[in-house]
């Protein structure tokens, strides 16, 4: 008794889940984490992004920063300077020379203590060859790619976007998906920034001459003005003040009523940051995004309270997409835009109303079909396959699931496998009583006989949607996900609330059952 009173509640618990969705007017009722379940792309229309992150000029970063790190504990004055000659980045490995052989298993002892177990360090005569491990690579294209989804996840939900789908395919890319959004062309323009922030020291020794013939001597780089390309500054390579030190930035106004970005450091950075501008003062400092000045003013007093504020000549919505990009993070590597779609809402609506049609269409025929041939029992079964349906709906809902329009293809389907799992008990019941049992017992048999049966033909079905779920993107991931709801819920109608509701009816007895008729 405990069991179908289990097995009913679990169904009417399935059917309350689906209400939001049936009845949007609903959903202010019932609890937050029951939703209603969103409408994908093609469904509400909107925009799809396909970026891939380019790990190849991340690896070249990591290379210049393995390069930096060797020279800096070849001239370590507290450990000892090693003298070395011929140090180079080849673009994969980092090769140095060293100029006595007394010094070379000292060498390689200083760059495993600084460099750690991340790099291989080989030798050949007295050059040295440093490069990452195929593990370590591995696990920075890995981490590059699970802090890329967060970034682009937070600069997307900073923008106020509704119901974003942003998700990983085959290990390389990132697919946005943004129902509701027409014109992805500022998101797009947002999400690609790399946004990489750094403080630099002004060279204030580089004379006229090496300005115009761009040839930027050892330790300091040429960098174009943001807002004035054709205006250079020459700043120190040294990174002052890293931008990972941000706590948090802000668009607001200054005393002119400006449009600014105030930035706020951690206590690291704040450290970092007074040290800078007490040790500087009425020196310049750049201000650096992705390789271009925003702005290079003059250290006028020290700043001790680790909060700054950066002015450019912005407009207001320039300061807020600023604002978020410093706020959300760095890309840990550039983002290229492989495919872009763009769904109109209209479009959208009319899939919805052709899926509508489609899918009411078809369960109305099988609801008749049922009804027609199995009488009475085809009645149950055209009430749980409602159920079933309405279940489908809330579990996908309960889960976050998106309804797409293969979704929508997917539920279909499963109905119709729903309709054969309810066929074969009803027609082993009928050649049960044929054969001269009581119908009691028959249905009994029916059910225990044909579950094998039932069960194999649904999980063939559930490893064919999983496989689709492993190795499919986009909207065959959709599919996959009704089907594999659909499977189990037919599972659970199909077998065990069917059998309670035909239990209930027969209420102990052989009654006659309608269905039955000579083929």
């Amino acid at each position: 008794m405990l069991k179908k009173i289990a097995i009913i509640c679990i169904a009417l618990f399935g059917m309350l889940l689906a209400v939001p969705t049936l009845v949007p007017s609903s959903a202010k009722y019932f609890p937050s984490w029951i939703k209603p379940i969103p409408l994908g792309l093609d469904l509400k229309g909107g925009a799809q992004l396909l970026l891939e992150v380019d790990t190849p000029v991340m690896m070249k970063e990591k290379n210049a920063q393995l390069y930096d790190e060797v020279r800096s504990a070849m001239i370590d004055r507290d450990k000892g300077v090693i003298r070395f000659s011929d140090l180079r980045n080849t673009g994969n490995e980092i090769n140095i020379t060293i100029r006595e052989d007394n010094m070379i298993s000292k060498a390689k002892g200083r760059l495993r203590s600084v460099l750690g177990n991340n790099v291989g360090i080989t030798s050949n005569g007295k050059t040295l060859t440093i490069s990452y491990t195929a593990k370590a690579r591995d696990e920075m294209i890995s981490d590059a790619m699970s802090r890329s989804i967060e970034i682009v996840r937070r600069r997307i939900d900073a923008l106020g976007t509704k119901e974003p789908s942003i998700q990983s395919q085959g290990g390389k890319y990132i697919l946005v998906q943004l129902p509701g959004v027409d014109n992805p062309e500022h998101i797009k323009e947002l999400i690609g920034q790399t946004a990489k922030m750094t403080f630099h020291l002004v060279n204030e020794n580089i004379t006229n001459e090496q300005l115009a013939s761009n040839h930027a001597p050892s330790g300091t780089q040429f960098l174009p003005y943001m807002d004035n390309p054709s205006q250079i500054v020459p700043v120190y390579s040294r990174v002052e003040v890293s931008g990972d030190s941000l706590k948090n930035s802000e668009a607001s106004f200054d005393q002119n009523n400006m449009p600014v970005v105030t930035t706020e450091f951690d206590s690291s950075g704040a450290r970092r940051f007074a040290k800078l501008t007490t040790e500087h003062v009425n020196e310049r400092f750049a201000i650096v995004l992705d390789g271009k000045v925003l702005s290079a003013p003059t250290i006028r007093e020290p700043i001790p309270g680790g909060r700054g504020q950066i002015s450019g000549g912005f407009t207001l919505q320039g300061a807020k997409d600023l604002a978020v990009l410093l706020r959300s993070g760095a890309l840990p590597a550039p983002l290229i835009v492989i495919e872009e779609r763009t769904v109109g809402a209209g479009l959208g609506a009319d899939t919805i109303a052709t899926g509508k049609v489609g899918a009411v269409v078809g369960v109305v025929f099988i609801l008749i079909y049922m009804l027609l041939m199995y009488g009475l029992f085809g009645l149950i079964a055209d009430v749980v396959l409602i159920v079933n349906l309405m279940m489908i709906v809330g579990v996908s809902a309960l889960f976050g699931a998106t309804l797409t329009l293969p979704g929508i293809a997917g539920i279909v389907l499963t109905l119709g496998m729903a309709v054969d799992a309810n066929i074969l008990p009803f027609e082993r019941i009928r050649d049960e009583v044929k054969s001269g049992a009581p119908t009691l017992r028959a249905v009994d048999y029916g059910f225990n006989r044909s579950t094998k049966t039932v069960m194999d033909g649904e999980l063939t079905n559930l490893i064919c949607a999983l496989i689709l779920f492993q190795f499919g993107a986009g909207p065959i991931r959709g599919f996959a996900v009704t089907l594999s709801i659909g499977v189990m819920t037919t599972l659970f109608t199909c077998l065990l609330l069917s059998k309670v509701i035909i239990d209930w009816y027969m209420n102990g007895k052989s009654k006659k059952i309608g269905y039955i008729r000579n083929k």
